[in-house]
């Protein structure tokens, strides 16, 4: 009988500017992935909500504060990585507190969902895009 992947349960943002434009972090040189583009967020930790552990990584990564009632959730993606399986929800951001700083990441852009076809990305960010340009 086959064993089953331990599942990853991972939460991420679209911050959404007033033009439309979408934040995206360049994952570091130190990190699987790296050099890809990303939405912000990272890992529900143990007795966290979605929305608690999203709040919790934007400001470890960004140095923002977003109320956990601006954040709306839109999709996710599920995406087999060796041994685990991610899950990753999407949550849109249109309103946060501070000025965004890539504190976690190599790099930040604000990108169109447009140009984001052209970005390397992680394979589960990939659906993702396409559902977001449905909510912008």
């Amino acid at each position: 009988m086959q064993k089953n992947p331990t599942l990853l349960h991972v939460v991420a943002a679209a911050f959404v500017d007033t033009d439309g434009k979408v934040l995206l972090q360049k994952r570091p040189q130190t990190t699987s992935m790296a050099g890809l583009w990303e939405f912000p967020g990272g890992k529900i930790e143990a007795a966290e909500t979605p929305e608690d552990a999203l709040v919790r990584e934007l400001d470890e990564e960004l140095g923002v504060a977003v109320d956990k009632g601006d954040l709306t959730p839109i999709c996710f993606a599920s995406e087999t990585l060796d041994d685990r399986h991610l899950v990753l929800l999407l949550y849109i951001c249109r309103q946060w507190s501070g000025e965004i700083k890539a504190l976690h990441a190599s790099d930040i852009i604000w990108a169109t969902v447009q140009d984001m076809a052209n970005l390397p990305m992680p394979p589960a960010d990939r659906p993702l895009v396409e559902a977001l340009q449905r909510w912008i």
